[in-house]
Formats: structure tokens, C-alpha cells, sequence
């Protein structure tokens, strides 16, 4: 078998001959310190994306066999998106307007989320003139090449349609307080602004389809949870935005994808029966390291149409073997359990030590 038969059939429930080892990239501030520790590459520690030929042969030294990020990614958002540039200094750092049409605090040397000042997007009228045009369908958004370099570069590994963000990109856009504003001030514009997003995106993946490309599987990005549960209101989300992911998965059904995943961080459990019933079946990365999600309750109230990808805690890649060896043992009842590929539960920290990172995919490929 290869790898994605490989994962077609765990996800279907089939027999499979071994479990292919899973990443979910890295932070760049990790890849600094293994460039300075001699493990990688100048080259690869500045050219690593998800996907890419650093992505996949920094992997392949750690011992993985993809990166379940491995997405065809068409460009789903603001296009073109705004101009970048600083609009005020101050202190040590300075106020940057982002593509997304938001002013940040920068801090030369600080990687984290930033601080958000403000936001272009604020009600009618912004939304008409700085935002509305630029969620047009344009065939220049697909850049059918690449995805020829992809299949070329990733042989027969899993290679997934992104098929965008149907709320968390909005969130974005406007910040979570004012999302949450809108939708008691003006409706109206609330729906619209996610029926905008929500035909883009079916049209992208259309185009997609229609011009024949193949993939194993779809894709969403959200991140719309937190540590104590979703970031809107569950029977909003399934009023408002449900119908969206049910239309793209349809699609993606009669183009034979049948398995979906959705990446969200946080607390899922009340979104996940919303996201099933809708032709989301795969969660990701199911993070236990940090909010201690686990595979088994979502399975006993969503049932076995609801797989995983994901639930390994990476921070035990800062501790020792004997640690990785009693994580791996907890990972052991979810992969008995079918339906589940254990994967680091986010990009993989600074923290994490070289030679950690390739015990745990050692131990892996020879236990499963």
C-alpha cells in the first residue's frame, strides 16, 4: 500500500498494513534552532512552507512520511488583498496594516499573535467599498501549475483541496468583538457578508473540480475555538454558516472526496456534530496537549462518522523517550478504535528537541 491508500483506509475503516507518521509543521522559530544545531539546512530553514520540497525533506530526516497540510490552496480570501504598510512608529515597534485589512502591533524579533488595533472592515459602508470586490470569482485565483509541481513532488502521498474558511477568515476581517456585534446590529449585513464568502469559495472549488484535478481529500481552516468552547454561538453558526459547508462537501462528494477535514484549535465539541452533519468528517488537529481533546467523547455523540487526525500532545517532544513512550501508549485505545491517524496536535514548538522528534516517528513505524 502507499500512504494514501493507506489513509483511505484507516478513515474507511479498512485494514491497512501500517500506520504512515503524520506532522503538522513546524513554527519558524523551531526550524531556527535546528538550522543552528546543524540538523537542517540554510535553505530549508528560509524556504519551508507547508507542502513544499524543505516541507518534505525536513520531514523525511525527522523520519515522517507527510504533512497532513499538504493542500492544492487556491486563493480563497481578499484579492488582491490590501497593501501592506507601516501607518505609525511607536515605542519599540510600530502599527502595520495587514493584506487583511488590519492594523497590528509588530515588534522586531516577537513572533506570536499579535496585538490588533484596528480594522478596516466596521459596517456598510466599508464593506461595500474595501471589501465586497475583492470576494469576486476570478479564475486567476487557481494556479493550476502548481498543482502539477505538487503531484510531480509528492508521488502518491495524500494531497488535499483547501477549500477555504466559511467564518474564521470573516472573524479576521473584522475581530472576534465586532463579528459578535454585527450580528445583533445588522443582520442583514451579517449574512451577507457570509453568503459572500460562502459562494466564492463553492465557485473556486467548482472550478477546481470541473477542470478535472484529483484529490484525497477536502479541506477547511477555521480556528473559531477556544479553550472553553467555540467562539460563536453553536445555533448561529448552524443557522447561518451550516448550509455553506454542506454545498461545498456535496460537491465534493460527486467529485468521489469523501473524506473532509477541518482544521480548528480549541474546545470543538460543541461545533463537531454541526460540522458532521454537514459533510465535515475529519477533525483536526485535535489538540490534547493544550485543551486535552480526546477522540473518544466526540466519538460517543457523534458515532463512528466522525474521524481524527491529529491528538498527539507535541509538547512531550521538549521532555524524554520515556515520556514519548507513555504518550505514544495513550494514543494506543484512539488508533485501535479505527477512523483516527495520530498526528502532533500543532506545528511543532521550539521546545521540541531533534532527536525526540525522530524517536517518537521510530517508535511509531515500529509499533504500528
Amino acid at each position: 500500500m502507499n500512504n494514501t491508500e493507506r489513509v483511505k483506509a484507516i478513515l474507511h475503516y479498512q485494514p491497512y498494513d501500517k500506520m504512515p507518521v503524520v506532522h503538522f509543521g513546524f513554527w519558524e522559530e523551531t526550524l531556527d534552532k535546528w538550522y543552528r544545531e546543524g540538523h537542517i539546512t540554510e535553505e530549508e530553514c528560509e524556504g519551508w512552507s507547508d507542502g513544499n520540497k524543505y516541507d518534505r525533506s525536513i520531514g523525511e530526516k525527522l523520519g515522517f512520511d507527510f504533512n497532513w497540510y499538504t493542500c492544492f490552496t487556491p486563493a480563497y480570501g481578499l484579492y488582491p488583498g490590501f497593501e501592506e504598510k507601516i501607518v505609525e512608529h511607536c515605542g519599540d515597534g510600530y502599527k502595520y496594516l495587514n493584506a487583511n485589512g488590519v492594523i497590528i502591533l509588530k515588534k522586531e524579533g516577537v513572533e506570536s499573535i499579535p496585538i490588533e488595533f484596528d480594522h478596516v472592515l466596521k459596517d456598510r459602508k466599508t464593506w461595500e467599498e474595501d471589501f465586497k470586490w475583492r470576494l469576486k470569482f476570478d479564475p486567476e485565483r487557481i494556479d493550476f501549475e502548481n498543482y502539477e509541481k505538487m503531484r510531480q513532488l509528492h508521488g502518491s502521498d495524500p494531497i488535499g483541496l483547501h477549500c477555504g474558511s466559511l467564518f474564521g477568515q470573516i472573524r479576521d476581517w473584522m475581530g472576534f468583538e465586532a463579528v459578535c456585534f454585527l450580528y445583533m446590529d445588522d443582520e442583514e449585513l451579517y449574512d451577507e457578508i457570509i453568503d459572500t464568502v460562502g459562494e466564492l469559495e463553492y465557485k473556486i472549488a467548482k472550478a477546481v473540480l470541473d477542470k478535472g484535478l484529483k484529490f484525497d481529500f477536502g479541506h477547511f481552516w477555521e480556528d473559531i475555538c477556544f479553550k472553553s468552547g467555540p467562539l460563536v454561538v453553536p445555533s448561529v453558526f448552524e443557522e447561518k454558516v451550516a448550509h455553506h459547508y454542506k454545498r461545498i462537501t456535496e460537491l465534493l462528494n460527486e467529485h468521489g472526496i469523501d473524506i473532509v477535514s477541518l482544521d480548528c484549535d480549541g474546545v470543538i465539541d460543541s461545533l463537531a456534530p454541526i460540522w458532521l452533519e454537514n459533510g465535515v468528517n475529519t477533525m483536526f488537529p485535535l489538540e490534547y496537549g493544550t485543551w486535552k481533546g480526546e477522540l473518544g467523547p466526540l466519538r460517543e455523540s457523534c458515532g463512528k462518522g466522525l474521524r481524527a487526525v491529529g491528538g498527539m500532545n507535541k509538547n512531550i517532544f521538549a521532555l524524554g523517550t520515556a515520556e514519548i513512550d507513555k504518550e505514544i501508549e495513550r494514543l494506543r485505545p484512539m488508533i485501535e478504535m479505527g477512523g483516527f491517524i495520530p498526528c502532533p496536535d500543532h506545528r511543532i514548538p521550539p521546545e521540541a528537541k531533534w532527536e525526540n522528534v525522530q524517536y517518537y516517528c521510530r517508535r511509531m513505524k515500529e509499533l504500528f
